[in-house]
């Protein structure tokens, strides 16, 4: 019986190529294919521009086409077929890493690869691979302590309710918002009324081409990057 091989979910970071860790390189310099996640209208994987220049040469790349609607069955169609494919070359004895960007456990579609894989056989090798978060990087960038001593530290995503994401602002210390981009009229008008938008960083592109970084909130255009995040941090009485 061919022993079977291991998917490894791979975080490359937010977009800077030295931002992998040294365990990722490892990996991805050994493993036999590389899945990169892309949407079904074009071809381009953010995630694999970032890895490339840490692949070996005579890496097999797949490329996993998956659709940008909120339709739950064409999604799950979607996962089906794409964890059929990595269950095809798991199968054959072949190691292989699955490209996310940042963390593979945080916001990232490994996660529902990995859930997928496993209701289809749970007895698949699957490895997580931590990544460096974009907020932890957007921190780094600017200097900027996320939270200290006691206080807390919200992280959630831009495409929340509006209510419920008030809720959350209330009751936390600091907050990271990712995926700002999304509501982000909603956003910027939420963390001001609040007063909390000229303690708001936006971070959009960060380590990438055009990068851009806005210390107040009120800056920022009506519509940001899809790559943005908000840095929220209270003011100290």
């Amino acid at each position: 019986m061919t022993k079977k091989g291991t998917l490894y979910g791979i975080g490359v970071g937010p977009g800077d190529p030295e931002l992998l860790t040294l365990k990722a390189v490892r990996i991805l310099g050994q493993v036999d294919v590389i899945f990169a996640a892309a949407s079904t209208k074009n071809d381009y994987s953010t995630a694999y521009a970032i890895a490339k220049p840490h692949l070996k040469n005579d890496v097999r790349i797949v490329q996993l086409g998956f659709p940008m609607t909120k339709d739950e069955e064409a999604l799950k169609a979607a996962w089906r077929k794409n964890a059929e494919l990595v269950a095809e070359v798991l199968d054959k004895g072949l190691d292989a890493a699955f490209l996310t960007l940042g963390d593979p456990l945080t916001y990232s579609t490994y996660g529902y690869l990995q859930r997928t894989l496993l209701d289809m056989n749970p007895n698949l090798q699957l490895r997580a691979v931590p990544g460096i978060t974009s907020f932890h990087a957007a921190a780094a960038r600017i200097g900027l302590v996320l939270c200290e001593s006691k206080e807390s530290l919200l992280i959630t995503s831009g495409v929340a309710d509006p209510a419920r994401l008030e809720e959350q602002l209330n009751t936390a210390d600091n907050a990271v918002i990712l995926k700002a981009y999304k509501n982000f009229e909603e956003i910027r008008d939420l963390l001001n009324r609040l007063r909390l938008g000229d303690t708001t960083v936006l971070v959009s592109r960060l380590g990438m081409d055009e990068e851009s970084i806005l210390m107040d909130i009120n800056d920022a255009p009506k519509q940001p990057h899809y790559f943005s995040l908000a840095l929220v941090k209270r003011k100290k009485p």
